[in-house]
């Protein structure tokens, strides 16, 4: 055994985590960080958001090769997918980009452990390496950020071959001919997206009465549409319950009952489970230290610190939504916290993206929210299809800019945008909301011409005072 004397160790190197190893290791703290797999990144870089933007992209320029490029004057022939070079790109974007991670711990002179940490007590964290060896950490502080797995529902194995999860899905070199996408949310459209403009039939079976549930509604009815007009084999189910699945030769057949309470069944080559993520606490040792988790997630105060002291948890096993760069933002509100300082995390101004085309993108608070709070709002809604810079890229047949403020104040509430660029656009609500703006402030902002922004600077003289020039 190894005596290895730390002033904090992470445990997991998502985006969570390796961020706050940086920023504690900025503040001069010594930090040791613990992955347990082979590769630094965690989830995101390695089998999530890094991966599958790589494969909505590379679906996207097929998508448009397809579709938009004779409009254009391009002019193609013999256009053909080729999937297998297409996952060898999303290859090599991870490993470009989990190599940067790994200059990053080497210039923030932060120690790597590979293996699978766990508490032997507070202060003494076992690290089990693959070849069967064990090493020690002792340390004064710890942050738990071991981010999540793939969730699944009862009565349905992830076998990994026919029911898979999007950890499969980003590796398929041959394109199933029909795929059932159990789960409508962020995961299963975007995942639905890929493999739809690709070719392959669609079949989306959601609980809930719409996609993207937890979003504005708005955003949802509009994604379906698309949806429908952009792949040519897909339907969605809503208010269907999934009871089961099993192996029929090469199929998998999904049994579900719909709200008429009937069984209802259905085919396909492949079926992908999108129900979400669950906490990965597995085999941390919590019950060392006294840590009880609460429906899996760990329990923290106000400085994200559990029932024991300086032992932290952040991301995606703590209460919250499970976003990456929430966990980032965490991470370095914990590091900065040690460290005697007084850092600030908005929760409601933490947005909420899917990288369809378009993108959508939400923050603040919801219509429907509001209106089941009592709250009075006002709403701006700016189309798109109104917009000269989407006309001139050929992306104003769906989408719109959607802004909420309160009614009586102008106070800005909530932005949500289903469009081009969506993801980056987003950011105006993001600082709109931390500084407490007003639709106004937003209106009165030059926005450049001809740009997307445009239709944001619209929606707020929409939400302001109904003033809407270009509509």
């Amino acid at each position: 055994m190894s005596s290895n004397k730390y002033d904090v160790t992470v445990i997991g190197s998502g985006p969570g985590g390796y961020v706050a190893a940086i920023r504690c290791a900025q503040l001069g703290m010594k930090t040791a960080i613990i992955e347990r797999y082979a590769t630094l990144g965690g989830t995101c870089l390695n089998v999530g958001c890094i991966p599958s933007k790589a494969l909505l992209d590379s679906s996207e320029h097929y998508h448009n090769a397809q579709h938009t490029f004779s409009e254009h004057g391009i002019k193609i022939s013999n256009l053909e997918v080729d999937l297998p070079q297409m996952i060898k790109r999303k290859r090599d974007v991870v490993t470009q980009t989990t190599s940067g991670i790994d200059f990053l711990m080497k210039k923030n002179k932060i120690d790597v452990f590979q293996g699978h940490g766990s508490f032997i007590d507070k202060n003494t964290i076992k690290v089990a390496k693959d070849d069967g060896s064990e090493e020690q950490i002792s340390t004064e502080k710890v942050i738990i950020a071991t981010g999540s797995k793939p969730a699944s529902l009862p009565g349905i194995e992830i076998d990994k071959k026919k029911v898979i999860s999007s950890t499969e899905a980003l590796e398929l070199t041959t394109l199933p001919g029909h795929m059932i996408v159990i789960g409508g949310g962020v995961i299963g459209v975007e995942m639905a997206s890929v493999f739809g403009r690709l070719g392959s039939q669609i079949t989306i079976l959601e609980y809930a009465d719409k996609l993207i549930p937890g979003m504005d509604d708005a955003l949802g009815k509009e994604l379906n549409k698309v949806l429908k007009k952009d792949l040519p084999n897909y339907s969605a189910h809503f208010n269907h319950k999934v009871t089961g699945s099993k192996i029929d030769g090469e199929k998998v057949i999904v049994t579900a009952e719909n709200n008429k309470g009937e069984e209802v069944t259905f085919t396909a080559d492949v079926c992908l489970m999108a129900v979400g993520r669950r906490p990965y606490t597995d085999n941390l040792g919590l019950e060392n230290i006294g840590i009880e988790t609460e429906r899996g997630r760990i329990p923290v105060n106000d400085h994200l610190e559990t029932s024991v002291p300086d032992v932290y948890a952040i991301g995606d096993v703590i209460k919250g939504a499970m976003l990456a760069h929430k966990a980032s933002e965490e991470g370095v509100f914990v590091a900065e916290h040690m460290a005697g300082q007084h850092p600030h995390i908005n929760y409601r101004a933490i947005p909420g993206v899917v990288y369809t085309w378009p993108e959508v993108a939400g923050v603040g608070y919801t219509e429907e929210e509001l209106k089941a709070d009592g709250v009075p709002y006002k709403v701006g809604n700016f189309p798109f299809k109104a917009s000269g810079r989407a006309r001139a890229s050929m992306d104003n047949r769906f989408g719109f800019v959607k802004i909420i403020s309160h009614k009586e104040t102008d106070e800005l509430l909530g932005m949500h945008i289903i469009g081009p660029r969506a993801a980056d656009m987003i950011m105006e609500g993001v600082i709109g909301l931390e500084f407490r703006a007003s639709a106004e402030d937003i209106a009165i902002f030059s926005h450049p011409h001809p740009t997307f922004s445009e239709s944001v600077k619209e929606a707020a003289m929409g939400a302001t005072a109904n003033r809407i020039i270009h509509l």
